[in-house]
């Protein structure tokens, strides 16, 4: 790349810039401290380069439009986010743009042809902003995390699809101001149960009680992610890790959408297959020792043909025998409590399971509980590093509320839920899906004010 002739077509469009570029292997650097200033609706195309920014490049409305064409992957790298008013993707074939640094969005994004791929990075869009043109194959993906998002004042809303991100909204009441996030990653119930189509939403309103809203999602058939369109139906959840299917009212395999009427309020939703989700959902689980032996509860969210439960024991977590067994409810969608006492514990350490087995011959297996009685309070977090999901193990000597807030390695909160453990031995479920490899931490708080703090490595 010629830079001085370059810097003179840059001026011919009325596009002031102060900053020192170089070209090394197609690349365009905005070095730190210089500002990148264009008036005049000023055109910068990026042909098969890659853009590294930090410096700052903050365009307002009218002022420019960077465009990444040419046949060659890119990226959009930098400690800086850059600020652009319209970013155009114009790739040929199969190339794209990878993020390695987040975005802000003034006015749209276009697609002309090519793919973003997120890469664990988010885009903001601000309040006006929009995607436009996504299709089959010019879109946003992002199998390895991130989000984009908007964030928009819902008063009444028709119909309203804030800044194309394909949620639709409909509701007779004021959501005041609401954030809307789009992700890419397959959703699924803890320990890998079901899988979802390749997008999922979060959506927070500031009112969010009583909105007989209206809900459609849009998809593209590359999102499928292997399921039968004819079957499409909205999961709702109401912590990122437990989905549960809403049903639907209306569904289109021809303009790709599935819809839903009379949601009270929203929070994490996504589409799949009315037959997708395994069986059984685990919420918790729980020894505790009493005068006269064990005692063994757990809780289901979801049960779908369920038969029976089977609670099997060991003494030394390798060696299993089968105890007893007790009728699971069939078919549910609300949360169950199931409760066994051991009255034969053969050792001060003793190992339980629980066994589902559903009516079609497949069996899940909940994780292993370790009841030690005497043992103080203790927490563990299992496997660590993490894949997906994992149990956190909860060692108490009282009954007590308590909190989970999962954060990043910035401080940002990521998730959180409140649970009611029980004494003894409680096992509760998180899932790090869709997140980006990295260091998390774990915040566990007491309803008195005590804290505990577990480091998470996702792998």
């Amino acid at each position: 790349m010629n830079l001085k002739k370059y810097a003179t077509q840059l001026a011919s469009l009325l596009c002031m810039v102060s900053f020192t570029a170089t070209c090394v292997q197609a690349q365009l650097k905005v070095q730190s401290g210089a500002i990148v200033s264009c008036s005049g609706h000023a055109i910068i195309t990026l042909n098969n380069a890659d853009l590294i920014n930090d410096g700052t490049i903050s365009l307002s409305a009218g002022q420019g439009t960077f465009i990444f064409n040419g046949n060659a992957n890119n990226t959009i790298s930098g400690s800086s986010v850059p600020l652009f008013d319209i970013l155009q993707i114009a790739k040929t074939g199969s190339a794209g743009i990878t993020l390695q640094q987040g975005l802000q969005i003034g006015s749209e994004i276009t697609f002309t042809s090519g793919i973003i791929d997120l890469n664990a990075q988010n885009i903001l869009l601000q309040s006006a902003a929009q995607l436009n043109g996504e299709s089959e194959t010019s879109r946003i993906t992002g199998a390895n995390g991130g989000y984009v998002q908007i964030i928009n004042n819902l008063n009444t809303p028709s119909l309203v699809n804030a800044g194309n991100l394909g949620a639709v909204i409909t509701s007779p009441q004021n959501l005041g101001s609401t954030i809307i996030r789009r992700g890419h990653t397959s959703q699924a119930n803890p320990l890998g149960a079901g899988n979802s189509i390749l997008r999922y939403y979060e959506i927070i309103p500031n009112n969010n009680a009583a909105l007989n809203a209206t809900l459609q999602l849009n998809y593209f058939d590359a999102e499928l992610n292997g399921l039968d369109e004819n079957s499409l139906v909205l999961y709702k959840s109401t912590d990122n890790v437990h989905w549960n299917s809403q049903g639907f009212d209306t569904r289109d395999a021809a303009t790709n959408y599935v819809s839903k009427s009379g949601l009270a309020d929203f929070s994490w939703w996504t589409i799949s297959s009315s037959s997708n989700a395994l069986p059984l959902v685990w919420v918790s689980f729980n020894t505790q020792c009493i005068s006269n032996g064990t005692r063994i509860t757990w809780k289901t969210q979801q049960e779908q043909n369920t038969a029976t439960f089977v609670i099997r024991r060991s003494t030394d977590g390798i060696k299993w025998t089968d105890i007893s067994s007790m009728p699971a409810a069939g078919n549910s969608q609300t949360v169950l409590s199931y409760t066994f006492t051991d009255l034969q514990t053969p050792a001060a350490t003793n190992y339980y399971q629980i066994a589902q087995r559903d009516i079609d011959g497949r069996q899940t297996y909940s994780p292993v509980l370790i009841s030690k009685c005497g043992q103080s309070e203790s927490i563990k977090v299992y496997p660590n590093p993490v894949r997906n999901n994992c149990w956190v193990s909860i060692q108490s000597e009282t009954a007590s509320p308590v909190s989970l807030r999962l954060y990043d390695s910035r401080g940002a909160l990521l998730q959180g839920k409140s649970i009611n453990i029980q004494p003894g031995s409680n096992q509760i479920p998180l899932s790090l899906g869709g997140l980006p490899t990295g260091n998390y931490v774990l915040v566990i708080t007491w309803n008195d004010g005590k804290v505990k703090v577990v480091k998470l490595e996702k792998s």
